[in-house]
């Protein structure tokens, strides 16, 4: 297999680049409604979010910023993946990633990390990021406000303590666009970006691996955020397909900081 380049060790505790710039959306404050809906894959010159209309909106960067893509003129994405499940499935997908010295940034759920203590570490000396998942991965969407917050600081108090940061970034579970609820419950545990993705790889439906492949390269262009998962075998099966798939197309993969430059 082609070789990626690897950016170098990008732990979770990246600081923000003098001068760059992160376009995203600030949710209200008011009562959420509607569900979540996918992120338009709609050309932008910059990280960019959609509403729940589906149109892609942009403000300055701040506390309540969502992002769902990073910039439409670099030819690079970001595949992330939601971490917990079988230890033993989680390292055959970080060798493949390394071997093929391409980097990821890891959505840990707080609990799996608790229960497998040293992942933390394997994760951030393979090169790549962690960010913060919720501690037990709920429906969000569907908890009042203090339980959507403790949910967010424990896992952040996890990663603190297991990876000597709390990450940079919030995902939040069970849903990409977040509610004005979840949004403000993230910045009040010190998240200012919610982080979602325009490419929905459906690898936990687990519909093969060829299935996998497909639906991820359809959707993947130039800044996009991939949403995969540990805990599948057809994603561990898919990936050297994806990562040739990328090559063809002349995308690099990198972490979310390196996508967003933040």
């Amino acid at each position: 297999m082609v070789q990626f380049s690897r950016r170098g060790l990008l732990g979770a505790a990246l600081v923000a680049v003098a001068g760059c710039t992160t376009t995203v959306r600030r949710n209200s404050t008011a009562a959420p409604t509607g569900t979540a809906t996918s992120p338009s894959s709609a050309a932008s010159t910059g990280p960019s979010t959609v509403a729940p209309s589906g149109a892609p909106t942009a403000s300055a960067p701040g506390p309540g910023g969502f992002v769902a893509f990073g910039p439409r003129t670099r030819p690079e994405v970001a595949l992330t993946f939601h971490a917990s499940g079988s230890p033993a499935l989680a390292e055959q997908l970080l060798a493949l990633v390394e071997a093929a010295g391409v980097p990821i940034t890891v959505f840990a759920v707080g609990s799996w990390l608790e229960a497998n203590p040293g992942q933390a570490a394997r994760i951030l000396r393979g090169g790549h990021e962690l960010a913060n998942h919720t501690y037990t991965h709920p429906t969000l969407g569907s908890l009042p406000a203090p339980a959507v917050l403790t949910e967010i600081t424990r896992c952040r108090d996890v990663l603190a303590r297991l990876a000597g940061s709390p990450g940079r970034w919030f995902r939040p579970s069970a849903m990409n666009d977040p509610t004005p609820l979840v949004t403000a419950q993230a910045t009040a545990a010190g998240y200012a970006t919610i982080v979602g993705y325009d490419v929905d790889s459906r690898d936990f439906t687990d519909p093969g691996a060829a299935t996998v492949t497909r639906l991820t390269m359809a959707g993947v262009q130039n800044g996009s955020i991939v949403s995969m998962h540990f805990d599948h075998q057809n994603t561990v099966a898919a990936l050297p397909g994806i990562l040739d798939g990328l090559r063809s197309k002349g995308l690099t993969p990198v972490t979310v900081s390196r996508l967003l430059r933040a």
